[in-house]
């Protein structure tokens, strides 16, 4: 087996040349390395980011325990190159490898790639051109691995359906157990039928998404006329995987501990996954759904065993909005209660306006810092908020920070989108109106001056499988040139406008993220075209070229008589067939276009977790059912951790 031998010895000779070499190094805590020869299936798993923002990623820690837990399995961690190391790399010929035991990524039998974001797309291809990969899937043998993607973006994997063998959606735990299973068993009968038998194979169980077994035909306007499958056995749609008890799965029990700095320094727990808010443009509450809680006892043994695993002194509660836990105030309380003496912290990513209370916040900082607060209202007019179906007031919201600020905060944060559907100047202006009540709240309640809040706003891009997926996307000069104005409200105001941060991401990047998460396969030669003139890590703004995807996008589209424009500031009809059709995320299409109309015309839509059944169609499909507590059982035992 030399073709997987260490390539250490060559890289060593590397690293003194180049920026933070010890995210190369590998070996950190809780990390795995399994014996190659005594496994008989192996999985290179990628977060197509820096080591920083890639080490931290829950998703990617989950398979590699889940795998490694496996007999006869292994998996080990690869994430993307800085551009310094890239070019050594190339030079001396060493290939792209993993951090567990710098093992060539072309040696495995899988190659997982995990995207929360489209913008890691050229990432892939840096990855998959070091490995030795061929680019397109249609030119790797049988010795080559199995290109799989997965995470959110992968929910419309047809921009890189040429790069990719294969693509899971949804909940990856079961589902690489079960492609494992699979692909061992092929290896067993001597990979009969090579590749395309693997595949095929893959295909059969309606769960792996193989896109070279669809053709799609497209009508003479751009339009899609139809995917359908080429091959018999193949089915018409590929649906999402769905774990159901999540206290069967209480990963990552040994959370990795990086030796480099990283994004995150703390160790999370999700306490539950999916979201019935219907917040209609977010994707990752539509695509998750239903949801399932975590239970607060199941909660308490992670937190434990997570702590002395680590020696970490904060613990992240994830989840898309951690204080809609049916349970949340026993759970912060008792976590609090038993680690007075360790002095750990607990934090909620973000916590909604209506849900937070000054106990939960009281209980978040007992034992830590008291942080900065982030509140999301994402729309800065009351009409807005009734479009997107974000049912929080302005008075909710006054209410909330009057407390925090009330409570000895005097930071907080509030996080709002520009580029929302039916959006006009005024809804955006309306924001710098919010920002100074709750300053003006804060100095009445607090009697200090000192108090701050930090606008962050972020540009709204249209994501498939929400009731947005249909809308027209701002184009990036009127969201500058209303970010502009309301940067000018702020600033000129005399009495708060010092009080006021005031962050933003110009338009571009938003059009390019547009561009991928609604496209289709006729992007792949963009994305290969910005690969190959250098596009690398574009989601880091110094590294990102809106120019170089926008050159790229002419010189390939008009050949397909598409542009741009077509992929993002076009809005769609009922009619059109959309590119990611045939991938079944359990909600009912129609069911979304109504949420479109109701959105159009400013009716909001109840939670559905407390309300009727609003027939999205995911319980009925997936044979679910929405969880809630609460389990009335508390944290036990209650014995002080000393």
């Amino acid at each position: 087996m030399s073709a997987a031998e260490s390539v250490f010895p060559q890289l060593e000779a590397l690293l003194p040349h180049v920026q933070k070499p010890i995210q190369y190094v590998g070996g950190e805590l809780n990390s795995t390395v399994k014996p190659w020869d005594e496994c008989d299936v192996r999985w290179a798993l990628m977060y197509p980011d820096a080591y920083e923002v890639g080490l931290p990623n829950q998703g990617v820690m989950i398979l590699y325990e889940v795998l490694n837990e496996r007999e006869g399995v292994l998996a080990e961690r690869t994430y993307s190159v800085w551009p310094d190391l890239e070019e050594l790399m190339r030079e001396h010929r060493v290939p792209q490898f993993t951090v567990d035991s710098h093992r060539p990524v072309g040696a495995f039998d899988v190659f997982g790639l995990s995207f929360s974001t489209e913008l890691g797309y050229t990432n892939m291809l840096t990855a998959l051109d070091l490995a030795g990969i061929p680019l397109e899937a249609k030119d790797r043998t049988v010795d080559h691995p199995i290109v799989l993607a997965g995470g959110h973006a992968a929910f419309n994997p047809e921009p890189i359906a040429d790069f990719i063998d294969a693509a899971v959606i949804g909940d990856g735990e079961q589902a690489v157990l079960d492609m494992t299973e699979i692909i061992r068993a092929w290896k067993a009968e001597g990979r009969p039928g090579g590749r395309e038998e693997v595949l095929f194979r893959l295909a059969k169980t309606g769960n792996v998404y193989i896109p070279r077994f669809y053709d799609v035909e497209y009508l003479p306007d751009g339009r899609i006329g139809r995917v359908v499958p080429n091959r018999s056995g193949v089915p018409w749609r590929v649906s999402k995987h769905t774990v159901m008890d999540l206290d069967e799965w209480p990963y990552p029990k040994q959370p990795l501990v990086p030796l480099a700095e990283t994004v995150h320094e703390r160790m999370s727990v999700e306490i539950f996954r999916g979201c019935t808010r219907g917040c209609r443009f977010c994707q990752a509450g539509m695509i998750t759904r239903p949801v399932r809680e975590r239970s607060i006892t199941g909660i308490g043994e992670m937190v434990e065993k997570g702590l002395k695993a680590t020696g970490f002194e904060e613990v992240g509660l994830l989840s898309l909005s951690s204080a809609d836990h049916s349970e949340i105030g026993d759970i912060a309380k008792g976590l609090a209660d038993r680690y007075t003496e360790d002095k750990v912290g607990l934090s909620l990513p973000s916590t909604r306006v209506d849900a937070f209370n000054v106990d939960l916040a009281n209980e978040l900082t007992r034992n830590g810092r008291r942080s900065g607060l982030t509140f999301a209202p994402e729309g800065g007019s009351e009409r807005m908020r009734k479009v997107i179906n974000k049912m929080v007031s302005e008075e909710d919201l006054i209410r909330t920070v009057s407390t925090a600020y009330g409570n000895g905060w005097r930071q907080v944060k509030l996080y709002f989108m520009c580029g929302l559907p039916t959006e006009t100047d005024e809804d955006v202006l309306q924001i710098a109106d919010m920002a100074m009540n709750v300053i003006a709240e804060g100095r009445k309640v607090s009697g200090q001056n000192d108090i701050r809040c930090t606008v962050s706003i972020g540009g709204f891009v249209p994501k498939p499988h929400t009731p947005f997926q249909w809308a027209p996307q701002l184009s990036a000069e009127e969201t500058d040139e209303r970010l502009r104005k309301l940067r000018d409200k702020i600033r000129g105001d005399k009495k708060y406008g010092r009080s006021i941060g005031f962050r933003y991401h110009d338009g571009k990047p938003g059009i390019v993220e547009g561009l991928l998460s609604r496209g289709d396969r006729r992007l792949g030669s963009v994305i290969r075209a910005v690969y190959e003139d250098g596009g690398r890590f574009d989601g880091w703004r110094e590294h990102f070229s809106y120019d170089r995807w926008m050159a790229c996008a002419e010189k390939t589209l008009p050949e397909y008589g598409v542009d741009v424009a077509w992929y993002t500031t076009r809005e769609r009809t009922y009619e059109e067939v959309l590119p990611w059709d045939h991938l079944d995320s359990g909600l009912d299409k129609d069911w979304l276009w109504e949420d479109w109309q109701d959105a159009l015309d400013e009716t909001e839509v109840e939670d559905c977790r407390w309300t009727p059944c609003f027939d999205c169609g995911v319980c009925p499909q997936m044979d679910t059912h929405i969880q809630i507590g609460p389990t009335g059982k508390k944290l036990l035992p209650l014995t002080v951790v000393k």
